[in-house]
């Protein structure tokens, strides 16, 4: 029983090194990066278009569940049971928009993309076949031609004469060739 064992710093090198956790580091870094983008986009864009409509920053949006919602500048605890539904509704068109813009960049022109590859591949593998039966054709043709020299007549496309059959081109030696 001799197993070679891996050890676990190369286990952890061969792990690295698959192409799945390269893509998937390169794609968190730029999901960081991208999510910046979008944040700024809902807080200096979105924020004040909703702003024309009340205050200007949706995070100050809430509503008082239970008692006075006031807060105590002492101590700055609320009074009360707040609902902060402006950060839910600030973060949910956040989410919105970095699912528009990765739909409508990356995954749909990457479906098109491929559905166009895919009917491509399908047309070639069409004509592929299209060439071979006619291919297929020439040689029936061909070994019908043999067939009837050999025997002096002239069987039908499908006589189902063939190599190794009565007269076949597997028989005996070829007799002379007629020209027509």
């Amino acid at each position: 029983m001799s197993e070679k064992k891996v050890s676990l710093l190369e286990g952890f090198k061969a792990f690295l090194m698959r192409g799945n956790v390269i893509d998937l580091a390169v794609a968190v870094v730029i999901g960081a990066a991208f999510t910046n983008i979008v944040n700024a986009v809902v807080k200096g864009i979105i924020n004040p278009l909703v702003g024309a409509f009340g205050t200007q920053d949706l995070d100050n949006y809430s509503s008082c569940l239970q008692g006075p919602c006031t807060t105590d500048p002492k101590t700055g605890k609320m009074d009360g049971i707040e609902i902060l539904w402006g950060s839910v509704l600030s973060a949910t068109l956040s989410f919105l928009i970095t699912a528009a813009v990765v739909y409508f960049l990356m995954v749909l022109p990457m479906a098109k993309y491929l559905a166009r590859r895919a009917a491509m591949q399908a047309a070639k593998e069409g004509v592929q076949e299209t060439i071979e039966v006619s291919e297929l054709e020439v040689l029936k043709e061909i070994r019908d031609e043999l067939v009837a020299q050999r025997t002096g007549g002239a069987p039908g496309p499908d006589s189902g004469e063939g190599p190794g059959g009565a007269g076949g081109a597997g028989g005996a030696a070829a007799g002379p060739r007629e020209d027509r």
